[in-house]
């Protein structure tokens, strides 16, 4: 139904309990996807894309993506038209919300018609909030929640192994080892496979793991010391970097979007 719909902007909200999974689709539009509450998990032949509350993801036109959802969700999607707006990325990533693109965007979807309507946007002040929105877009923070995968077989079965048991202790020498390479060799290598660090990406690997989990109420303690951290102190170290906020401050801004 999206795709017969008109206009440069469709903006729909949509409700999902824990454990929903949108099989793989894509859309001739991309898509701003962000959730008001709970985590949203996004997957393409490419790599996975964790997105918590306060946070949306960019979804380009034509990229073939599944969704799970994690914690009950309601999550708000502007779909927008290719020639809507220029300079758009063309890849996907997470961005930060501002707290106006937050309000802008739950406004233009708590405004916006179903698919059922048959309508694009077309109220004078919807719109005017969709070019807030658009005119904003450019300028959001790019956050490193994704989590890429590489091409190369040997290596991408030790990445897909390491996600089922996701653990701080990991070192470079340990998988340079498991590769047969050097470590200056190895480090390289992963760097050209992944496009970031191995430091980096275990980080994000650890960040995908204690998200869920810490939505579904379960202590911090309990999910830092699973992860391999000598310390509650040191996986907070990380979390902050990474969420720029506590894992308690973290939580307690999700009750507060809860509620």
């Amino acid at each position: 139904m999206l795709e017969g719909m008109g206009g440069p902007v469709v903006a729909l909200p949509a409700n999902y309990v824990s454990g929903y999974c949108i099989p793989p689709h894509s859309h001739s539009r991309a898509q701003l996807l962000c959730a008001t509450s709970g985590v949203v998990l996004v997957t393409t032949a490419a790599g996975r894309w964790i997105i918590p509350s306060e946070h949306a993801i960019w979804i380009p036109p034509h990229i073939v993506h599944a969704v799970e959802i994690i914690g009950d969700v309601e999550m708000r999607s502007l779909y927008i038209a290719p020639d809507a707006v220029s300079a758009l990325p063309a890849n996907l990533q997470v961005v930060g919300l501002t707290d106006l693109m937050r309000n802008l965007i739950i406004d233009a979807t708590s405004n916006a018609v179903t698919p059922q309507d048959g309508q694009a946007i077309n109220h004078a002040r919807n719109n005017l909030v969709i070019e807030l929105i658009l005119h904003d877009l450019k300028s959001l923070p790019v956050m490193p929640l994704g989590l890429p995968l590489p091409t190369e077989r040997k290596l991408e079965k030790l990445c897909r192994q390491f996600l089922k048991t996701p653990t701080h202790q990991v070192t470079i020498d340990d998988w340079a080892k498991k590769m047969a390479m050097s470590r200056r060799s190895f480090t390289r290598h992963f760097q050209k496979q992944l496009g970031v660090s191995f430091s980096l990406w275990r980080q994000q690997a650890c960040l995908f793991a204690a998200l869920p989990r810490l939505t579904d109420g379960e202590l911090i303690t309990n999910v830092a010391m699973d992860l391999g951290y000598d310390s509650v102190a040191a996986f907070s170290t990380m979390f902050r970097r990474m969420m720029g906020k506590s894992p308690r401050l973290y939580l307690k801004s999700q009750r507060m979007d809860i509620d």
